[in-house]
């Protein structure tokens, strides 16, 4: 219950509570001392006052490192996403409480960050904060408003439209032509990259039991959204592959090689 006396030519409200804390503040007046306590015995009375001061304990990067160990391991993308996350840890942002992750100081973050990366890079980077403060709401219990849609985006960038002319192309692939200072599997694997636009961890997954040179595909187990996906192969890609090393069909490493030795 609630309780009021003037002192000090002030009103100090005081609320009691079994199980917590005893709370005061003053006013200038009663009426908003009333106001403020009865506000704290409602939040008491929903559990509303207890999360605040969990959130006040709780800082970003204890979300962040929480988030690293139960969510992200085991995920094909975990070193990725754990060195984003631990780099954005290490900054002040990191050091905030949750009641002090406001719209503001996520701004702040995003105007400092623009200064050292491009604006996709600050875009998907509120976008991962944003689901990792969702994911700690709807899983964890922690109830705590998420800023990020009240802050305003960085203009996306356009996508590209450019592809290399033939000059460029030739010379590229003279460039990578292996010799004493090259790797032998680097001309071949940009060749099947420019051929079928798979993405650096989809070719680097590549294994030759995954390549049907005669039905002209290629299959794709490991994917950015983890479904499963077959890519058509031409001529040049076909040729690409079959100038690996190791990499024709009666070679009899065939089927067990992993493509690049690039890892």
């Amino acid at each position: 219950m609630a309780s009021f006396r003037f002192r000090s030519n002030r009103w100090q409200a005081r609320v009691r509570r079994q199980g917590h804390p005893d709370l005061t503040k003053s006013f200038n007046q009663r009426i908003d001392a009333e106001r403020w306590a009865r506000s704290v015995e409602t939040d008491l009375d929903r559990g509303a006052y207890l999360n605040q001061r969990e959130n006040m304990r709780i800082t970003l990067s204890d979300l962040l490192a929480r988030y690293v160990a139960e969510v992200i391991a085991g995920n094909p993308h975990e070193k990725l996403h754990t060195f984003r996350f631990e780099a954005m840890a290490r900054r002040d942002i990191g050091k905030l409480n949750l009641m002090a992750l406001t719209p503001s100081a996520v701004a702040n973050y995003r105007d400092k960050r623009l200064q050292e990366v491009t604006p996709g890079t600050v875009i998907r980077e509120l976008a991962c904060l944003s689901a990792i403060v969702n994911h700690a709401r709807r899983e964890w219990g922690i109830t705590v408003a998420n800023p990020i849609p009240l802050v305003r985006k960085p203009t996306a960038p356009k996508g590209r439209d450019r592809s290399l002319s033939d000059d460029e192309l030739a010379r590229l692939l003279r460039a990578l032509e292996p010799t004493g200072r090259h790797n032998p599997w680097m001309q071949p694997l940009v060749q099947l990259a420019l051929e079928t636009a798979m993405r650096r961890g989809e070719l680097l997954s590549l294994r030759w039991s995954d390549v049907d040179l005669s039905g002209r595909t290629a299959t794709l187990c490991q994917t950015k959204n983890g479904d499963k996906r077959i890519v058509p192969l031409s001529s040049r890609a076909i040729a690409g592959l079959q100038s690996m090393p190791d990499g024709h069909p009666n070679s009899p490493t065939f089927g067990r090689l992993k493509l690049p030795h690039l890892n």
